[in-house]
């Protein structure tokens, strides 16, 4: 199977940007479901696509599909490709691209290029989805399994969500469910953040 940097998934196309992550989460299905996802290799081995290679593959599926958001979300975490991310967002908002644009983060953008990256994605993403996890540090840690130098990334994630609030038409932050976190907490944690809460579904390969 060919691998893929964009991809179908309900009325949206996903980018592919890297499969880097500063985390290995416990219920990551990149690892359970081996790179694979629905019809779609997500195995870049280890060559990253360029701005161009993406927008071109953009475009491509774009001459018969209108999808109503484009989001960064692969097999990795996009923001450790920022200056690649910045270069397409800043193509499709000059084409007028109609829909929203969209990053799904672990938020972990701020530890990885040691500086507050919002002003940079403010005004060419739209849509900001932060997988926070817990609102407990200790089972954070427990779940997202940070790589060296991000085991105390909890703070640099919530403090990232306080500097998203205002600056995007939508910031919402979620969890995984029955992973033995306290939904409801969590809830009330999240939105005196100002932010929305999302519980995400627990995949498994044999649903």
């Amino acid at each position: 199977m060919e691998n893929s940097i964009v991809y179908k998934f309900k009325n949206s196309l996903y980018i592919n940007l890297t499969n880097r992550c500063p985390n290995l989460c416990s219920f990551c299905i990149k690892t359970k479901w081996h790179m694979d996802f629905d019809k779609y290799n997500l195995n870049l081995g280890g060559k990253e696509p360029s701005a161009r290679e993406v927008l071109d593959a953009l475009y491509a599926e774009m001459k018969n599909f209108k999808p109503e958001q484009i989001v960064f979300c692969g097999y990795g975490e996009s923001t450790v490709r920022l200056p690649v991310m910045l270069d397409i967002c800043d193509e499709l908002k000059k084409n007028k691209y109609p829909g929203a644009i969209r990053l799904n983060t672990v938020g972990l953008g701020d530890m990885i290029w040691k500086t507050n990256i919002v002003p940079q994605l403010k005004g060419r993403i739209d849509q900001i989805y932060i997988s926070l996890n817990s609102h407990d540090p200790a089972q954070w840690a427990a779940l997202v399994r940070p790589a060296a130098g991000y085991e105390k990334g909890y703070d640099s994630v919530v403090q990232f969500i306080k500097d998203c609030m205002g600056n995007f038409d939508k910031v919402v932050v979620s969890t995984v469910g029955n992973v033995g976190v306290d939904t409801a907490a969590m809830k009330k944690f999240v939105e005196s953040l100002g932010a929305e809460f999302y519980i995400r579904e627990f995949l498994d390969k044999n649903e």
